[in-house]
């Protein structure tokens, strides 16, 4: 096994990932993702905290907005700075389940569907230290990163400038999304959901596309 490889084997291990896919049954229309946000504290795992989660569901190429969970968590922590960019304020949502409860909200909608999320590290990692911190298993379920998928519907030409990263605004951008409710859990599980599907045709032009392709 040579060191790519190990580091792959590495970051799908962390975020509840396996490097196997010989068990994904059905086609990707038959499949029900999970396409998700969280708005939170800061960017610090150990220090911060879940503000709300935001989910959606994705299935034979819909996405049914009844179909949808959108939770707000007691806040035990708060940070001025990024209250002025998610909005939540402390007292904002009255008689918010606590951290135990909404988890537990989450992982009954999630059940064992494909979780997909941009830059699903930091998403699955939050909610993984959130599971640890109140006794319960990490998440096993597989994931989608829409910012690395978004990179196989990108053409390969020198006269193209690729991005190491694309963000949510980029994505949003090129397929003419509106960014009215963003930086919002919701709001942003729903953008991504959106740029997923776009993805999701234009991956279908290709001869090899399938659910495991997308895992590849």
């Amino acid at each position: 096994m040579d060191f790519m490889t190990n580091i792959k084997k590495f970051i799908r291990n962390l975020i509840g990932n396996s490097d196997k896919f010989d068990d994904l049954e059905g086609d990707i229309e038959s499949t029900r993702f999970i396409v998700l946000d969280t708005e939170t504290t800061g960017f610090n795992y150990e220090k911060d905290r879940i503000l709300c989660i935001g989910a959606v569901v994705l299935q034979n190429y819909r996405i049914p907005l009844q179909e949808s969970l959108e939770v707000y968590i007691q806040q035990e922590h708060y940070n001025k700075a990024t209250a002025q960019i998610h909005g939540i304020l402390r007292a904002s949502v009255l008689n918010r389940p606590n951290e135990l409860e909404s988890l537990q909200q989450f992982l009954d909608f999630l059940g064992d569907s494909i979780i997909v999320a941009h830059h699903t590290l930091f998403d699955i990692t939050m909610i993984n230290k959130a599971l640890e911190r109140n006794g319960l298993s990490k998440l096993k379920n597989k994931t989608i990163d829409t910012a690395h998928l978004y990179k196989k519907t990108l053409l390969y030409s020198p006269l193209l400038i690729r991005k190491d990263s694309y963000t949510l605004d980029d994505l949003a951008d090129k397929f003419d999304i509106s960014k009215k409710d963003r930086h919002t859990a919701m709001g942003d599980a729903y953008i991504t959901a959106i740029a997923f599907l776009k993805i999701l045709n234009k991956l279908k032009e290709k001869k090899s596309f399938s659910l495991k392709q997308l895992f590849k």
